[in-house]
């Protein structure tokens, strides 16, 4: 009880003695190992990693058994593995390097407002559920923090209010631009016909198209948030860090924007789902006006 008692009291001293820089210090080196396991989670270096660790198991072993000639090689073979390793994820790690020097310092939802990008959403959700249905090909980007300058440049400038007519009409097969992205900056359409970069994940399925590869591409590239219509399905998927989503309901789609785009607000979204369900009801009644 007394040696319980005493390394209690040694702990104490010890918390007690923690300062402000160790926090952070704390908290950095938990930040940089969860984004090493994000990283290999994301990619194809599960294996890699694997085979890694294996041999630093194998590198303790022969050090602690004393078999010098087989703990020279494999040190050696270390030192080799970690020059292999930057070489062979050369671009993943380029990738992220990218991400971070293009990163701005403010997100889109706090530079104009929750209120106009729950507009943007709804828009949005509109003509993607009339494309799908349609079974019309889109493919939209939502700009976050990383600056999407070069792909931006690729396309043809507009800055337009988000409109369900107007995605539509980009959108239409007889459009000139309809075989590129819209890319959404700060609420608005800045460009259309922009070219994604290509996934190079060799593990994606067949199944998918080159509209879906641009798409997760692009998430991979950024922390963009992706939409994608399947021409060949009418299918709605959305792409995040390199994850693709498929096969949406329209009020899943919803969601996954509000939740990869508004601010976190519970009162806020129970708000707008009632809002939802009000402008679904106006366009519905706005369309049989229409029809008459």
């Amino acid at each position: 009880m007394n040696s319980f008692l005493t390394e209690l009291a040694d702990s104490a001293k010890y918390i007690l003695s923690v300062q402000w820089y160790d926090v952070v210090d704390i908290l950095l080196v938990a930040a940089a190992i969860y984004a090493v396991i994000s990283f290999i989670r994301r990619t194809t270096a599960t294996r890699v990693a694997r085979g890694i660790l294996l041999l630093i198991i194998a590198l303790w072993l022969s050090s602690a058994l004393n078999l010098t000639v087989t703990n020279f090689i494999l040190q050696q073979m270390f030192s080799i593995g970690i020059i292999a390793v930057v070489v062979l994820f050369q671009p993943e790690i380029r990738r992220a390097l990218e991400r971070v020097g293009s990163t701005s310092l403010f997100f889109l939802g706090k530079d104009w407002g929750s209120q106009a990008l729950e507009n943007v959403i709804m828009q949005t959700v509109y003509a993607c559920e009339d494309m799908s249905k349609s079974r019309t090909g889109a493919l939209i980007v939502f700009e976050r923090y990383n600056r999407l300058d070069e792909q931006l440049s690729s396309g043809t400038a507009l800055d337009a209010v988000v409109s369900t007519e107007l995605l539509k009409n980009i959108f239409f097969d007889k459009s000139p631009l309809h075989d590129g992205a819209v890319i959404v900056k700060e609420g608005r359409i800045a460009a259309a016909g922009c070219m994604l970069p290509l996934s190079k994940n060799a593990n994606l399925s067949r199944d998918l198209g080159m509209r879906h590869r641009a798409g997760i591409g692009m998430s991979e590239h950024s922390d963009a948030v992706v939409v994608i219509v399947s021409e060949e399905t009418g299918g709605i998927s959305v792409a995040v860090d390199g994850l693709l989503k498929r096969h949406l309901s329209p009020d899943t789609f919803e969601m996954l924007l509000r939740r990869e785009l508004l601010p976190a607000d519970e009162p806020n979204e129970r708000v707008t789902l009632k809002d939802r369900l009000r402008r679904k009801m106006e366009k519905k009644h706005g369309e049989n006006e229409g029809d008459e």
